[in-house]
């Protein structure tokens, strides 16, 4: 069995991009420009986006947050994508999922320009993805993608089972891993929870990609034998034996299922950190493109 070892590929693909970064500041060109939108003080968006700035500035990006408060409305929203839109300066940027309430997520994310779209969220963003063109990849599906080719994990001609349909993991994994190229040229099943015998169907699978957010939910007895398994469950439980009150799990019995797979993700420190990693590699390609098309 080996590990998926997300962080120390995040951390290889963040020196990558430094290096890339240091020849454009030697050129005289300018940096990659990445912002994020907060709205509100939810404490999970607040960790993740304070960890992408730091990120920024460990690879050389420039970075802005811009933080708005949670009475903000759907109009005011709206007139910052706008501005942030038409800002030259900036390459790519993301709006903090969830949002409150009051403010349409579908809206917001469809006023993001599909060229600033590092999320890769857009409708023609997932659409040029489904048809094979150039596109921003979402960054999650992306990481997964970039976990396996640098393991090597054989792909073509296996059965890939995902586990959950999302919109921001699910599907559009389900449609990279049966592309054609590599990683891909798998048969993919996307499971769901109205499926039917979905213990047999995984049962089958040579690689399983679970996107489920259940805890624990996948069993060394779901699973064959040297299966790959990618845990992209993330969920706090309750742990009163922890400094902090809970604990990182997964979706996958990691302690039992490792002992039947070939590669397998931990949970934290496998699929989290790659995120945030190709996240960095889609604002660099954003930068890439709109020196290209000047």
């Amino acid at each position: 069995m080996e590990i998926l070892d997300g962080k120390k590929v995040s951390n290889d693909i963040k020196d990558e991009i430094a290096v890339e970064v240091q020849k454009m500041k030697e050129r005289g060109e300018k940096v990659p420009h990445l912002a994020a939108v907060l709205v509100g003080n939810d404490g999970a968006s607040l960790t993740y986006v304070g960890s992408k700035v730091r990120a920024c500035e460990r690879i050389g990006f420039e970075s802005t947050l811009v933080k708005m408060p949670d009475t903000t409305s759907e109009t005011e929203l709206l007139a910052k994508i706008k501005e942030l839109n038409e800002d030259d300066d900036i390459d790519g940027f993301i709006v903090q999922l969830p949002l409150p309430s009051q403010i349409d997520e579908q809206k917001i994310l469809l006023a993001v320009h599909p060229d600033k779209d590092v999320d890769g969220f857009h409708p023609m963003n997932f659409g040029k993805m489904a048809l094979e063109m150039p596109a921003f990849i979402s960054a999650t599906p992306f990481g997964i993608l970039e976990l396996l080719e640098r393991y090597n994990v054989e792909t073509k001609g296996k059965h890939t089972v995902v586990i959950g349909r999302s919109h921001i993991v699910g599907r559009p994994i389900s449609i990279l891993m049966g592309r054609k190229g590599s990683p891909g040229n798998s048969t993919v099943t996307l499971t769901h929870s109205h499926t039917k015998n979905i213990e047999q169907i995984i049962a089958q699978a040579d690689i399983v990609i679970s996107a489920l957010g259940v805890p624990n939910f996948l069993k060394a007895e779901m699973v064959k034998e040297n299966a790959v398994v990618i845990d992209v469950g993330i969920t706090r439980v309750s742990d009163e034996s922890n400094p902090k009150g809970y604990r990182i799990v997964g979706d996958v019995d990691f302690e039992n299922v490792s002992k039947k797979a070939s590669f397998i993700t931990p949970v934290p420190g496998g699929v989290g950190p790659m995120t945030i990693a190709m996240l960095l590699k889609n604002t660099l390609l954003a930068r890439e493109r709109h020196r290209s098309n000047k």
